[in-house]
């Protein structure tokens, strides 16, 4: 009864997309339901209609707040890698490759979500907010002739690519754990040697 009580007074929303994400984790997008969810936070099974309408509701909450903690994790690497745009793609692309290898079932549901046409306006907004911070990064990188000149967007896409790509290598298990480090270094500078000047 007090569970119910506690989650009544606000905080079920939360304990729904905490559960759901340890469900996605474990068993997959298939496996989430809301009455399984109500279930495992002792409520009603309608409780959880309150906050999401259906399962599309949840996944599409999900993603949101996945690509609100990754565009967080991307700020926070930044912000500590100095002023180079080396540093700063070093920092960016270890931060991609941790949190996407902690979180690869969340990364997978992102972008499936992302791309759907239905997809909703503030989960294109929170996935670009990625998206900016690496052209921001690139921007300050050609600002400084440390980047070599020509649309944000081309070389955005090479740099998005490279490190997207190993970041799904690592997190799928294609890759050895003992690559994480000295294969992503060697990643970063093949990069940084496509992106330097002419």
């Amino acid at each position: 009864m007090h569970t119910r009580r506690r989650y009544h007074h606000g905080d079920l929303r939360a304990a729904l997309l905490t559960r759901a994400e340890e469900t996605l984790r474990e068993k997959g997008p298939a496996a989430l339901s809301l009455r399984e969810l109500a279930r495992d936070l002792g409520v009603s099974h309608a409780a959880p209609s309150r906050h999401f309408k259906d399962k599309q509701a949840l996944l599409d909450a999900l993603a949101l707040t996945g690509f609100d903690r990754l565009a967080e994790t991307i700020t926070a690497a930044q912000e500590g890698a100095g002023e180079s745009f080396a540093g700063r793609l070093a920092a960016t692309a270890r931060a991609y490759v941790e949190f996407a290898t902690a979180n690869a079932e969340l990364l997978d549901l992102m972008y499936s979500i992302k791309h759907d046409p239905e997809a909703s306006e503030a989960l294109i907004a929170a996935s670009q907010r990625w998206t900016d911070r690496t052209a921001e990064l690139i921007m300050e990188g050609q600002r400084r002739g440390e980047v070599r000149e020509g649309p944000v967007e081309s070389v955005g896409v090479a740099v998005f690519s490279a490190v997207h790509g190993y970041a799904d290598l690592m997190a799928s298990g294609s890759l050895p754990p003992e690559m994480a480090g000295q294969g992503l270094d060697e990643l970063v500078a093949f990069v940084l040697r496509g992106c330097a000047p002419d």
